[in-house]
């Protein structure tokens, strides 16, 4: 079993990491592209990703001990095989079936070559799925074809070649019937693929839906708090950048970001139409729905929200930073103080995780309250607002 459960362990650890470095990046891609964010494909693109991972990694591995696998094997070894249907003859050796005999029908599942065939058959049967819901069109079988031979093309050429040159020889077999049924497995997943698709929405309906939600000019919570994060992510980009080129302590540290929080959400959005490089990147825009004199004046109203939030995070922090010795008279007196702001940093914490998940599972009924603070609303209309 450890050759089928060491290429899936290690496929789920790659996938994990991937995902990690992945994630946000496919957000983004997927709202700019549908205006809103479809489980149903994410769940498909990112299965599709562990797939691909975990069928290469159970063509490879296990990988030998040693670099020099000549030196594992005979010299006269031979590393191919290009006989068509050498499995049939593979699979009947030793007499055991019997055509008279019902009952030795049943030891075709004891073979090894039977296993190897039905094997590979399996191992791209799902790559047909994945093409056919791209694709859609059953006239397009012959493209999941090809896709299927290429992918079993290249993972036995790379087995021949020793991985391109890390080991000397190969150390598994280049075999013709191995094409041939991961090839009919693709073909035959593309066809078989609507049964199992049948529970997704269908890459038409998520179009229409982009479409309907375009017309309707709705964006989502998450989409908005996607964007704000992305605000942060590159005034906290820009500020180390900033404090590895000068001298920096916490006053410098704090006025630096009050800069950045001041350029990055307040002059950007005001000079550019209510956007920030954040819903820039995500296609909305703030708007107040009036005019753009009220539009700037609300912007600021909610810069002073953002700017209050942080502020008071800076205080507890400060305040958890004051270290005053045992003997000094006023030890008691700080170390009420660093527990009181404590406790007051996990209760602010706790109420905007709350606030954030009302918004979130809200369906459109809350705003964050930077923006409802400054009666602001999001829209993917251009205007001139």
């Amino acid at each position: 079993m450890t050759e089928y459960s060491t290429p899936i362990i290690t496929a789920v650890i790659v996938f994990a990491i991937l995902v990690f470095f992945l994630w946000i990046p496919w957000l983004v891609y997927t709202y700019r592209k549908y205006g809103f964010l479809p489980l149903s494909l994410t769940i498909i693109s990112f299965s599709f990703v562990f797939y691909i991972l975990s069928a290469l990694f159970l063509v490879l591995l296990p990988l030998p001990e040693s670099r020099d696998t000549c030196a594992m094997q005979n010299p006269n070894t031979v590393h191919y095989s290009l006989m068509p249907f050498q499995f049939i003859e593979d699979t009947l050796k030793g007499n055991w079936l019997d055509l008279k005999n019902p009952a030795s029908y049943m030891l075709l599942f004891k073979q090894s070559a039977f296993y190897q065939v039905f094997f590979n058959f399996l191992l791209l049967l799902p790559l047909g799925v994945y093409i056919r819901y791209y694709l859609i069109h059953k006239k397009h079988w012959w493209k999941a074809g090809v896709a299927a031979f290429t992918v079993s093309l290249f993972f036995e050429i790379t087995q021949l070649t020793g991985i391109y040159g890390i080991y000397n020889c190969a150390y598994r077999l280049f075999d013709v019937d191995d094409l041939m049924s991961n090839t009919i497995g693709g073909i035959i997943g593309f066809f078989i693929a609507p049964a199992v698709l049948a529970i997704f929405p269908s890459k038409k309906k998520i179009e229409e839906r982009a479409e309907y939600l375009m017309r309707k000019d709705e964006v989502k919570a998450p989409v908005v708090l996607i964007a704000f994060g992305i605000d942060l992510f590159i005034i906290d980009i820009i500020r180390q950048l900033l404090l590895n080129v000068i001298n920096h302590n916490e006053v410098t540290n704090f006025i630096a970001t009050t800069i950045l929080l001041l350029i990055g959400l307040l002059i950007v959005p005001i000079l550019w139409n209510g956007r920030t490089l954040g819903t820039a990147i995500m296609r909305f825009r703030y708007s107040s729905k009036l005019t753009k004199n009220i539009t700037r004046s609300r912007m600021a109203k909610r810069f002073v929200a953002i700017y209050v939030a942080y502020f008071i995070t800076v205080i507890v922090t400060t305040m958890n930073n004051i270290t005053v010795t045992m003997d000094s008279a006023y030890y008691k007196a700080s170390v009420l103080l660093a527990l009181g702001s404590t406790i007051a940093g996990l209760i602010l914490t706790i109420v905007l995780f709350i606030h954030i998940m009302l918004v979130l599972f809200g369906k459109g009924k809350r705003r964050f309250f930077v923006d409802e603070s400054a009666d602001l609303y999001t829209t993917r209309k251009k205007g001139s607002n």
